[in-house]
């Protein structure tokens, strides 16, 4: 089993920026994808940023140029760094994996961006 826990959420105002972080319970990066998604009041989950075992990262077409999803095997840690925040933006975000065929989520961190 794994888990994930994020943090690194928060309120700030548009054009502002947040680093989330996502800690697995045990060592998995290296061989495992990690991936972001969000999901907005009303809306479906919507896909943000993945990673893979070997560093190849892609981004919603919403967030290329503005969001940056990278990790540290040595921390087990994966980060989004989020830059030129705008109010669309505004959601909870989960940090997921998959081990096998079985998905693992963490339970999510809130990001509030303000017009």
């Amino acid at each position: 089993q794994v888990q994930l826990v994020e943090s690194g959420g928060g309120l700030v105002q548009a054009g502002g920026s947040l680093r989330l972080s996502c800690v697995a319970s045990r060592s998995i990066f290296n061989i495992n994808p990690m991936a972001w998604y969000r999901q907005a009041p009303g809306k479906q989950r919507e896909f943000v940023a993945t990673i893979t075992r070997s560093g190849i990262t892609d981004y919603a077409p919403s967030v290329k140029g503005r969001f940056t999803i990278s990790k540290d095997h040595a921390k087990n840690t994966v980060y989004l760094q989020m830059n030129n925040l705008e109010p669309e933006d505004t959601a909870v975000y989960y940090c997921n994996t998959l081990v096998g065929s079985q998905a693992y989520w963490g339970q999510g961190t809130q990001v509030t961006v303000s017009s």
